[in-house]
């Protein structure tokens, strides 16, 4: 029974084996699932994004992002989406960016859209959309949990990451590493302070998108920072991420937002590298204090922990993994939800009123 999947990417992020951002992530995992299982996926998208479907593709738009061009991108959106519906005989849309609501198609075929962020961070016709057949999905219970009451909710699904992929071994090294977006909720500049109290190298492996704060915030919190030892190598994808994940004496985390799922602190654990972190949302889930990491408060903890961590077992880190978070179980979560709003299935899952 194969199923026409419309997948839809935040306009400002290419979707691909090398993506930052975890929306984007989780996205590309779907979309290669379903052409394994035999579906037909298609992806609105960036024209620079890599697909394993049919890429619906728009233009990506240079420049800092602005208002203006925020309008034009939702305004590309609605019409690849709107070609896309035309052309295919679609059974779903599955939405993944934070502005959803600013491109959602007009009432007829159902849509799912997964809440990759805090909900504070969602304004309110987007987590009560009066569209008719429109599904709303968290990746974490404690992203459930700090939604508005009064939601009506699909069950949360859990991110999963690809633990053979990380299950290469490498030597450990001396460096610390924080991956991931560079921005003032992902509390970077904390992670340099860290591995300098703590005497140790750091590598900072990110992206810095083209939004006037994150800019700022590199040149003013961050850049100043570095040194010989803590260095800034830009965003890393594929093997050599995979690398550096498993090199690394730890992962650090240190999020001053809530973080919903931490695909990275997950695709640690699966290298066999602890991770350090602030207990911010999902990340006081995902690490057991003392086994796979350590959860920490401050600077000063996370330096004391950067000390500790080659202290942490990595086949416990990997068997976690492997228990907890498989890729797998995400995708068959998604496939059923899949079939069931598309009418071909068991009925949702729901969660109730949040």
């Amino acid at each position: 029974m194969s199923l026409t999947i419309l997948s839809v990417a935040y306009p400002f992020a290419a979707v691909g084996p090398d993506s930052v951002g975890g929306a984007e992530q989780v996205l590309g995992q779907l979309d290669a699932a379903l052409v394994a299982a035999g579906h037909r996926s298609i992806v609105v998208s960036r024209e620079d994004s890599r697909v394993a479907g049919t890429l619906v593709a728009v233009p990506p738009r240079d420049g800092t992002i602005a208002e203006a061009a925020r309008q034009a991108a939702w305004l590309a959106h609605r019409r690849a989406i709107a070609a896309a519906i035309e052309r295919f005989p679609v059974d779903l849309v599955h939405m993944h960016g934070i502005d959803f609501h600013r491109y959602l198609p007009p009432p007829g075929v159902p849509v799912l859209a997964t809440l990759h962020l805090p909900p504070g961070w969602y304004p309110a016709e987007a987590l009560r959309p009066a569209r008719p057949s429109t599904w709303l999905n968290c990746v974490s219970e404690s992203q459930q949990r700090a939604c508005p009451p009064g939601l009506y909710l699909l069950a949360p699904i859990a991110n999963g990451v690809d633990v053979d992929a990380f299950a290469g071994r490498h030597a450990k090294r001396r460096f610390a590493l924080f991956l991931g977006r560079v921005c003032p909720e992902k509390g970077v500049h904390i992670a340099v302070q860290a591995a300098r109290r703590a005497g140790v190298p750091l590598i900072v492996a990110g992206e810095v998108f083209p939004y006037e704060a994150h800019r700022r915030y590199f040149a003013e919190a961050v850049g100043p920072r570095l040194d010989r030892e803590r260095r800034f190598i830009g965003p890393v994808g594929g093997a050599r991420k995979r690398r550096l994940i498993a090199a690394a004496r730890c992962l650090l985390v240190p999020s001053l937002a809530p973080e919903t799922s931490s695909l990275v602190a997950r695709e640690a654990l699966a290298a066999g590298t602890p991770v350090v972190a602030f207990p911010a949302g999902a990340l006081a889930e995902t690490i057991e204090h003392g086994r796979t990491g350590f959860l920490v408060r401050d600077a000063d903890e996370m330096a004391e922990a950067i000390r500790l961590a080659p202290g942490i077992d990595p086949a416990r880190c990997r068997r976690t993994a492997r228990e907890r978070f498989l890729l797998a179980r995400m995708v068959e979560s998604y496939l059923a939800t899949y079939a069931a709003l598309a009418g071909r299935g068991n009925s949702p899952r729901l969660a109730g009123a949040a």
